[in-house]
């Protein structure tokens, strides 16, 4: 048996959040302890005052900071610091695990001694629109896939696409390899991806651990989010250069292009083209945030406290 933690960086819960501690709790596989970095105290007792929430989820750990105090790869390793377990499962506070089975199909891969990580398939939420819905189907499929250093040259950057929204670690091996940078804008799952292909380890993705997960961005959203993924890739060539990643977002919008005059919403191609314009304009202004005024980068930015740091 498998012992494993979940980790979860916890900022404004919601309901959903209350429906994704539900779902843990319910998994085939037991989970030992459910580990809550919650950023900001005041947002987390909103939700939680006058229930039981302590009498009803006896495993579960918190620890608050400040939203100062948040980074995307500091924050997880001081969660990963609090577990003892063998292998933990890193999400989202917006993530709901489809069935109970989320756990076990995580671990299985695990068997496989050279397999380091492992990801979960993320599945449209009930109000997703169609492009959306298509995105999600486009860089999750139905299939699993073993991944490996061998598949750099054919498959690039996608070798090493993995996702904190839902991924299992093993941790002698995280712990080998130095865990997540710590200063991280975003990417933090991406880049110890990249380290654990290049140590000559296994990723698996595990398309029957299902988890619900989408978001609706508008095009400021997309832009401020893409943004923040080119000051990523800038600052990060040692894993991100040599690796096109715009020729993988024309093949998305090409593919979606063809999915919405199939399904008879040929209408929806100007959002679309909208939405990739933004993405790709963040993205061109990310990759090349050296040259703007700081200002500006702060403004750009979905993460404006990383600046601060």
């Amino acid at each position: 048996m498998f012992e494993v933690d979940v980790i979860i960086p916890v900022y404004r819960p919601a309901e959903k959040f209350i429906q994704l501690l539900d779902q843990l709790e319910k998994q085939s596989i037991p989970i030992q302890n459910i580990i809550l970095i919650n950023t900001e105290k005041k947002y987390f007792d909103r939700l939680t005052e006058e229930t039981d929430f302590w009498g009803k989820y006896d495993n579960v750990l918190i620890k608050h900071i400040t939203k100062e105090e948040f980074n995307h790869g500091k924050t997880r390793n001081y969660g990963v610091s609090l577990s003892k377990a063998p292998y933990f499962i890193m999400m989202t506070d917006d993530a709901l695990p489809v069935d109970k089975e989320l756990v076990k199909e995580l671990l299985q891969p695990f068997e496989d001694k050279e397999v380091g990580m492992s990801y979960a398939r993320q599945l449209p939420g009930k109000d997703s629109d169609s492009i959306e819905s298509y995105t999600r189907l486009f860089n999750y499929p139905a299939e699993s896939l073993m991944k490996s250093r061998e598949d750099l040259g054919h498959m690039g950057i996608k070798t090493f696409f993995a996702s904190d929204v839902c991924a299992a670690y093993r941790r002698e091996t995280f712990d080998r390899l130095g865990g997540f940078i710590d200063h991280a804008i975003f990417n933090e799952d991406m880049i110890y991806a990249r380290r654990l292909i290049d140590a000559g380890y296994k990723i698996f993705y595990a398309a029957e651990a299902k988890v619900e997960h989408s978001h609706k961005y508008n095009g400021r959203g997309q832009f401020k989010r893409n943004f923040d993924m080119g000051v990523s890739h800038a600052d990060h060539p040692e894993v991100f250069s040599g690796l096109s990643t715009e020729s993988e977002g024309i093949r998305l919008v090409k593919k979606t292009c063809a999915h919405l005059s199939k399904i008879g919403k040929p209408y929806l191609i100007i959002k679309l083209f909208w939405l990739s314009g933004c993405k790709y304009l963040g993205y061109f202004f990310g990759k090349r945030y050296r040259c703007l005024p700081k200002k500006i980068v702060r403004f750009f930015s979905m993460n404006r406290n990383y600046w601060d740091k």
